[in-house]
């Protein structure tokens, strides 16, 4: 008989904690989620309310505040902190891999020798027009010489003496290293 109430006790709370267990949401990235389930209607139907989404919400490529203030970006993509907004780490991944491959093919359009750099060179340059933007970095007009004619020491040095390595010292000072040595 106590047996029988141990054995009946333990499988009760085993029932529980397997219970409370599979209620737990599992973390899962946006390439990994389940797909919606859809109704038994027309499947294109998540592609209409879309196309309703986006005609009722209208495309906005900044930020800007919603009629009750908070503020949104694309078609109303809520990013209020305030509001429990954002973006998702793979979101911001893919942002990144837009910005660089559009900062790369505006670097290879504009500065004529960038392809004939090493990798950790144009890596310089890349990082400097992603934080300076491509007409901040071309305002770099010594240092692009010196970087176009291989005297990478004097191009590290004008990096140095610039008014962004007083703003950002330690970036400047470890991009400047990388120019001038051409080590990572």
């Amino acid at each position: 008989m106590l047996f029988q109430k141990l054995f009946k006790s333990f499988q009760t709370r085993s029932q529980i904690k397997s219970e409370q267990t599979s209620l737990k949401p599992l973390p899962l990235s946006v390439s990994q989620q389940a797909p919606l389930q859809e109704s038994s209607s027309s499947p294109s139907w998540i592609n209409k309310a879309t196309e309703q989404i986006k005609t009722d919400e209208g495309l906005v490529l900044s930020a800007y505040q919603d009629h009750l203030g908070y503020w949104t970006i694309g078609y109303g993509r809520l990013i209020d902190k305030s509001r429990g907004g954002g973006i998702t780490e793979e979101e911001a991944t893919l942002l990144l891999k837009n910005d660089v491959d559009t900062k790369l093919l505006k670097l290879r359009q504009s500065v004529d020798f960038f392809d004939s750099l090493d990798d950790v060179r144009k890596a310089v340059l890349l990082n400097m027009s992603f934080q300076l933007g491509l007409a901040g970095l071309l305002k770099f007009r010594s240092t692009l010489s010196y970087v176009k004619t291989g005297d990478y020491y004097n191009a590290s040095q004008g990096m140095l003496e610039s008014l962004w390595a007083t703003q950002t010292p330690a970036r400047a000072k470890r991009l400047a290293m990388q120019m001038r040595t051409g080590q990572w």
